[in-house]
């Protein structure tokens, strides 16, 4: 009898798991899989720490189990690229892998095909984000614009009279609506102006 392990998603407090824990139970017990574990996260789809899904794979990579159920591509993954990673691992460890609204199993032949169908269209769109942001970029070096965000301007001599008048970096950066870091570059540079004139 295969182990299986469940994985559950909702995106708010306010959703609750049980939907799609009744499906993938009722799927368990239909293929005669054995639950060893039910994993749940409520959090975002677009956010990078999952603690269930973690949790899955840390258990994944001692044998804890060698299926994994989930109700939903998007419920595992925040973007096609993180769920081929996921799968990509699952299935290095020897894990199989069932959607149950996709109808996907990658312990057969088609749901192993459909798997490598989405990652080449992945691959493909990565290609083409690239291309189009090469194209842009040649674009607009042709037309002499420039790219990428545009310099502050900064009145120098203003922040400098103020400093000599005792502010602090932080009324500066209040004053002229910039970081520290930036009022701190600007008198740093001033500094290294007045040693070279000495």
């Amino acid at each position: 009898m295969k182990r299986a392990a469940l994985h559950m998603r909702v995106s708010t407090v306010d959703q609750h798991p049980e939907t799609q824990t009744l499906d993938l139970r009722q799927l368990a017990a239909q293929r005669g899989f054995a639950i060893v574990g039910e994993y749940v996260d409520q959090i975002s789809g677009v956010k990078a720490r999952r603690p269930g899904l973690d949790q899955i794979l840390r258990d994944a990579r001692h044998g804890g189990f060698d299926i994994v159920l989930v109700w939903a591509f998007n419920r595992i993954a925040r973007s096609v690229r993180h769920f081929l990673e996921v799968l990509d691992e699952l299935n290095r460890l020897g894990i199989e892998f069932v959607s149950f609204r996709e109808q996907v199993d990658t312990g057969g032949p088609l749901g192993r095909a459909m798997i490598v169908i989405i990652g080449a269209i992945s691959e493909l769109e990565r290609s083409l984000i690239v291309e189009r942001v090469r194209a842009g970029t040649r674009r607009a070096r042709l037309e002499r614009r420039h790219i990428g965000r545009k310099p502050l301007e900064l009145d120098r001599p203003a922040i400098l009279r103020d400093r000599q008048r005792g502010q602090s970096l932080g009324q500066l950066a209040r004053s002229y609506r910039v970081s520290r870091a930036t009022i701190h570059r600007i008198l740093h540079q001033q500094a290294l102006i007045m040693e070279k004139s000495a």
